[in-house]
């Protein structure tokens, strides 16, 4: 077996294992790089761990970090207390209201898995007051976040956009983030009108101000971490500095006004995917120089054409990152292939397949065998519900597979998004 192929055979073990084990396919990644690219390969260990991302890497942790303390101290959950007072009355804005407020708290830096934490239960548990179907809620409330995964501040959209740099598709990130928002919306929509969303318009939600979770009012602490963050996207907009260096300085601010825990949230810090997409992103970096990308952009081509490529690759990774991660496997290993796959198909928009592959991979995710629709379904507060709402949730996100792939096929082939 020559280099490409073990590199090759390395990578889809890794995929595989991470559809099927709870081992951080990070660590298993940086481990098969080395014995591939040292002990099979010949090359020095400076050469094969050349490939770590630095800078994803301390932006991912500037992000993360800064956002770990506004949770910690209680200032994302105020903002979500205050959003939520705005709608009470009618029942069917309650889930429409949850949805925009993922959509928000998400794409100003937490992202999709920190929002849908927070937001998850506090949904469900409303859900349960006014009576609105398990189902409807976690639809919006999950779809709400993941439509905020893409946000150029978000860590997930911070991934994406570094994987596009590389591979010569920078200054796409609002592109980037607004169609997998759209996606998200006309499914997450689409799904709660049709299937008695609009029933629920018609009732009324009379189960006073104790219906919707209680919120101490907003404290000089929180105010003043809305402030830094509020100063720290104003920094990237407007004289577009490192959103990952902003961060950190952020970070600095906040704990030297002893407004958060600033050594709890390093504790904190989602440092499982942190190490997923560095250790898998190292092993792609091999597979570049051995070959092996080459070997795996020629099975996309295979099953695809220029007409059905945006539509191929949709549904490809949405069958995948069904069982893996997202972010932390799927997108890695598939955004690379991009150049190679137009190559070989002789046409094709790269930013229509990448936006394809992004919103494939997103739009699975509210399956119950994902984080986002676990933490959904981990929130119903009716132990009755529990089995009916996974059954349902299971069938939406194997749905999303195909129904994605045609949405990706007729946002970015047909109407050219």
């Amino acid at each position: 077996m020559n280099l490409a192929w073990l590199s090759l055979a390395a990578l889809l073990t890794a995929i595989i294992v991470s559809c099927f084990s709870r081992m951080n396919v990070g660590v298993l990644a940086v481990a098969f790089a080395w014995i591939v690219g040292v002990y099979f390969g010949g090359m020095p260990l400076g050469e094969v761990v050349s490939g770590f991302p630095i800078q994803l890497f301390l932006t991912l942790v500037g992000v993360t970090l800064l956002f770990t303390q506004a949770q910690l101290n209680g200032t994302l959950d105020k903002i979500a207390h205050q959003a939520l007072r705005v709608c009470r009355g009618n029942t069917g804005l309650i889930p429409v209201s949850f949805f925009f407020l993922g959509l928000g708290i998400a794409s100003m830096g937490p992202g999709n898995i920190s929002t849908a934490a927070m937001l998850a239960p506090m949904g469900m548990a409303v859900a349960g007051r006014a009576n609105i179907p398990p189902f409807l809620m976690a639809i919006m409330v999950g779809n709400g976040a993941q439509a905020g995964a893409l946000s150029p501040f978000a860590p997930t959209g911070i991934i994406v956009n570094g994987l596009m740099e590389r591979i010569g598709l920078g200054g796409f990130e609002f592109r980037t983030f607004w169609t997998n928002a759209a996606a998200h919306a006309i499914m997450a929509f689409a799904g709660y009108f049709l299937l008695g969303g609009l029933k629920l318009f018609r009732q009324k939600f009379t189960g006073g101000a104790d219906a919707v979770p209680q919120a101490e009012s907003i404290e000089a602490r929180h105010w003043m971490t809305l402030a830094v963050i509020v100063l720290v996207l104003a920094l990237v907009v407007i004289t577009n500095a490192n959103i990952g260096m902003a961060a950190f300085a952020g970070a600095v601010i906040l704990a030297t006004l002893r407004v958060a825990d600033h050594e709890q949230a390093i504790r904190k810090m989602p440092w499982y995917p942190i190490i997923m997409v560095s250790g898998v992103t190292i092993l792609i970096s091999l597979l570049e120089r051995t070959g092996g990308l080459d070997l795996f952009t020629g099975f996309l081509a295979r099953i695809s054409n220029p007409v059905t490529v945006t539509a191929a690759v949709a549904f490809v990774t949405a069958i995948i990152s069904v069982y893996s991660s997202t972010s932390g496997v799927v997108l890695p290993a598939f955004i690379p292939t991009i150049p190679g796959l137009i190559m070989r198909l002789g046409a094709g928009d790269p930013t229509a397949i990448a936006a394809s592959m992004n919103v494939g991979a997103h739009l699975v995710d509210m399956s119950p065998l994902s984080t986002t629709g676990a933490m959904c379904l981990a929130g119903i507060t009716n132990e009755a519900d529990v089995r009916p709402t996974y059954n349902k949730l299971l069938m939406w996100g194997f749905s999303m597979t195909v129904i994605g792939a045609l949405l990706c096929w007729v946002m970015f082939y047909v109407l050219g998004l």
